[in-house]
């Protein structure tokens, strides 16, 4: 039986941990915004050429997205934990977790959210220095219900994201290097996740199959919802099938991790 306690004192020392790198987080943060600016000189061009707008979506709305975007991953989007992960396998370090009565993967969750937290009061500054210049932009919901269900799904796109990282991480187990992998698997949820664009842009067929991929809800669909452009039904549907891909990579990660420490135990690790 898992013990909270012990896995807040993870967290404690997880926020200590992450202090000592607070400048690298801010410059991350600092240079991680620069995109934005040619993204902005981008869609204007494209909105100035079209002469009009774009599904539902003007230069201000898109402006307003990509706000989001980025404060969103700097919420949810786990930094360097997967690279940790493997580090942990390949050096054998996960051989002091097998003897003591600790479980990994709560152990890492409690190193994320940490992680999580000190990123987000590090870079808050530099993000709210930039909503503010752009306050014109935004327009915050008028509904309870957008905000409460944005902050669910948020919360559900973070558990995601970090699932799916701790299973890639667990190839480590059989492989060596495991860049390739991540930098697959990270191409799709860049391209599928909304990061490059609102993936309510694409014709309705595509959209139809995207929503049945994890990629749709680690990032656009809080974002979605927020924006009031996922409501009612279709808002609640959404949540069912994002809470549906939350137990799923749950459950592979937890798969992985069996698997994983039975090859390393048989290759004497």
């Amino acid at each position: 039986m898992m013990k909270p306690a012990k896995y807040l004192t993870v967290f404690n020392l997880g926020i200590q941990n992450t202090f000592v790198y607070r400048w690298n987080y801010l410059l991350r943060a600092v240079f991680g915004i620069l995109p934005l600016v040619g993204t902005i000189f981008l869609w204007r061009a494209v909105f100035q050429e079209s002469g009009g707008g774009m599904r539902g979506y003007d230069y201000g709305s898109m402006i307003y997205y990509y706000l989001l975007t980025i404060l969103v991953s700097n919420l949810v989007t786990p930094t360097e934990d997967e690279w940790q992960i493997a580090a942990d396998i390949r050096d054998g370090l996960i051989n002091s977790f097998l003897t003591k009565p600790v479980n990994y993967l709560a152990y890492r969750t409690s190193i994320f959210l940490s992680g999580r937290l000190v990123y987000t009061v590090v870079t808050i500054l530099p993000i709210a220095i930039i909503f503010f210049y752009f306050r014109h932009f935004i327009v915050l919901p008028n509904e309870a219900s957008n905000w409460i269900c944005a902050l669910v799904s948020l919360v559900m796109s973070a558990f995601i994201q970090f699932f799916l990282t701790y299973t890639l991480s667990m190839f480590a187990f059989w492989i060596l290097e495991i860049s390739t992998i991540i930098f697959i698997v990270y191409s799709f949820e860049y391209f599928l996740g909304g990061q490059m664009f609102p993936l309510d842009i694409m014709p309705p067929a595509i959209q139809a199959v995207m929503k049945w991929l994890p990629f749709y809800y680690e990032l656009f669909c809080p974002i979605a919802i927020f924006q009031g452009r996922l409501r009612g039904g279709e808002m609640y549907g959404a949540l069912a099938i994002q809470a549906g891909w939350m137990l799923a990579m749950w459950a592979a990660a937890n798969f992985m991790w069996k698997r994983g420490l039975g090859h390393y135990q048989a290759v004497g690790g």
